[in-house]
């Protein structure tokens, strides 16, 4: 075992560590395929655990790529390339402006400002934007891709946007997944530009895509299986749950300060 976890594994990180993590992003992606979300900012609160800090964000962003991909696939006949196109758009921006700021925000002014964003979407009432889905796409493009360089997982303003704009629960699932995967993407882009060293990761991050699409296969038959009023009934409670893990965090970050 010490022999392959040298020869797959990175050596900032103990095998069972590693191991743990390829464990995590099987039922990461299994979450994500079945509600749309979660399995993102699942993940990296567990990476933050065991990795260094300047390899969690670009590495939890290949992996992202890999199971956004496999997602994306499995729902691809759901997806609307006109929303993909323009969340594109805004992403591009995102990434280049998040890229070349040298001073980081306050991590707890992003964190209440994304967390309040989100319940607001979940149980207030917002607008409906199926009229205007290119500049609401490309808005939400823009500012997940921007704090994506930041935080790793910001899919929660996405599928906030996207969850007005009236899709029923397969074609939230996909567009999610590709608009996901297009925040990866610029973000890993930025990086690499940036100089990051992708290849002491490469093995852990092939095993983590692998069971990340394993994981994607067994969720999207759940959601097959599941009715309308299940999905909406659990991504409301799994987006507010990630609200109020932001928001908790900003708090004890204003704590700690």
């Amino acid at each position: 075992m010490s022999e392959l976890g040298l020869s797959l594994f990175p050596a900032e990180l103990h095998v069972a560590a590693s191991l743990l993590l390829v464990v995590v992003s099987f039922f990461a992606s299994a979450l994500t395929a079945a509600l749309g979300l979660g399995g993102g900012i699942a993940m990296i609160a567990v990476m933050a655990t065991v990795m260094p800090a300047n390899a969690l964000v670009p590495v939890h962003g290949v992996v992202q790529i890999g199971s956004n991909a496999g997602r994306a696939l499995v729902q691809i006949k759901h997806v609307d390339w006109l929303i993909a196109l323009w969340f594109s758009a805004g992403a591009v921006l995102g990434a280049a402006l998040g890229g070349s700021i040298a001073v980081e925000l306050p991590s707890e002014v992003l964190r209440t400002g994304i967390g309040l964003f989100v319940l607001w979407v979940v149980w207030g009432k917002p607008p409906k934007l199926a009229r205007a889905r290119k500049r609401a796409m490309a808005v939400a493009g823009f500012l997940s891709t921007f704090l994506s360089m930041f935080f790793g997982a910001s899919g929660p303003i996405g599928g906030a946007v996207l969850s007005t704009l009236g899709l029923e629960r397969r074609q939230f699932v996909a567009n999610q997944a590709i608009t996901a995967l297009t925040m990866h993407v610029f973000k890993i882009i930025a990086f690499g530009l940036l100089g990051f060293a992708f290849a002491p990761w490469a093995g852990l991050i092939v095993l983590m895509i692998a069971s990340g699409f394993l994981g994607t296969l067994a969720g999207s038959r759940l959601l097959g299986k599941m009715n309308e009023a299940t999905f909406k009934t659990g991504f409301k409670w799994v987006m507010t749950a990630l609200a109020l893990n932001l928001l908790w965090q900003a708090a004890r970050g204003w704590l700690a300060g």
